[in-house]
């Protein structure tokens, strides 16, 4: 008999690119948890092979009417929360990001099944080095309430003495087709190929600290096809338990993404420093990279994939032509589109 997967969050962008890695696992009986409200998220879900679609709305009202109803199920993986980290309503926050958090966890461990869920870098507040999982929890300070309610959940695990039997996942700055829907918050890859689109130049940030040039700020960029195989490979391995960090490794300059979406486009470079805002300035991170000893330490030793094929890939194979996750062709080495540098 068939275990169930469930994958909240399925629909987004790292939650359908797991449902993606389960299918080429040779997992596709997997129900699907979202709210698709009025967004084109629904077509992330079109080219997936999963047995069951469910509005958050629905599924959790019927795990606590009806516990069983998904069968035995193997494993939850739970990415479904708000990610916005200008989300402003902490009620909500609260609501969405901890106690729904805390109800599927509770039905996991009852069920016997396997739970691996999204933390979030944010945690880790302003730090820009030694961002490791062993540091005293108490001491993170967290600059926005995303950060500080994913913060408040890895608290409850760790009270409730479950951390260690589950999987949270600090996930870094993660880029990658099927982030269309997230408006602001998409990643400065997709912000960049449609300044190019639009006007020919990338706009970065310039720098405000000393020994430090505009766009050398650093951040550890993680394709999302690589995120999701780091978190299925988590998921099976039984001795890997506690919070990972989730990234590349390696930091690398905000001119450095920049030049990778112009080389993709075989265009050349214009790059243009803007002012931060004032509300920024203060607590803007000029370095982020995850320490990933703990990962590899649970085996992970597959290399990463470096940033310019990752931006490749996802700038050709999938902005260009507005393609989603699964319903790709070509690879990286496709020709590159050819458009005008400037309008």
């Amino acid at each position: 008999m068939k275990r169930t997967t469930v994958v909240t969050g399925g629909a987004g962008l790292i939650g359908s690119a797991l449902v993606w890695q389960l299918n080429r696992e040779g997992v596709d009986d997997v129900v699907v948890v979202d709210r698709l409200g009025t967004s084109e998220k629904w077509r992330h879900l079109v080219p997936l092979r999963f047995a069951d679609y469910l509005d958050a709305e629905e599924f959790f009202p019927r795990i606590e009417r009806e516990p069983d109803a998904f069968g035995e199920i193997a494993a939850v993986f739970h990415l479904g929360a708000c990610s916005s980290t200008t989300e402003r309503d902490a009620s909500y926050l609260i609501a969405n990001n901890v106690r729904r958090s805390q109800e599927i966890a509770r039905w996991a461990f009852a069920r016997g099944a396997r739970f691996v869920y999204a933390s979030s870098a944010a945690t880790y507040g302003a730090l820009e080095s030694e961002m490791r999982e062993d540091l005293d929890p108490h001491a993170l300070r967290p600059l926005n309430m995303y950060g500080y309610s994913k913060h408040l959940f890895d608290h409850w695990m760790r009270r409730e003495e479950l951390l260690e039997r589950a999987v949270g996942l600090k996930y870094f700055n993660v880029y990658g087709p099927n982030e269309d829907h997230k408006g602001e918050m998409r990643s400065v890859v997709a912000k960049a190929y449609e300044q190019i689109r639009a006007r020919g130049t990338i706009e970065l940030f310039k720098s405000y600290r000393n020994g430090i040039a505009h766009g050398e700020q650093t951040r550890d960029f993680l394709y999302v096809k690589d995120a999701v195989a780091i978190t299925t490979f988590l998921a099976r391995t039984p001795q890997a338990g506690g919070i990972y960090n989730v990234g590349s490794g390696a930091d690398r300059t905000w001119n450095a993404l920049a030049h990778a979406v112009f080389d993709a486009l075989k265009l050349p470079a214009k790059i243009e420093y803007v002012e931060m805002p004032e509300a920024l300035r203060g607590k803007y991170q000029y370095r982020t990279v995850a320490d990933v000893r703990k990962l590899q330490q649970a085996g992970w030793n597959r290399p990463m994939t470096a940033l310019e094929d990752g931006v490749a890939d996802y700038v050709r194979n999938y902005l260009v032509s507005g393609t989603v996750l699964g319903n790709e062709s070509g690879s990286a080495s496709s020709p590159a589109p050819t458009f005008s540098a400037t309008r």
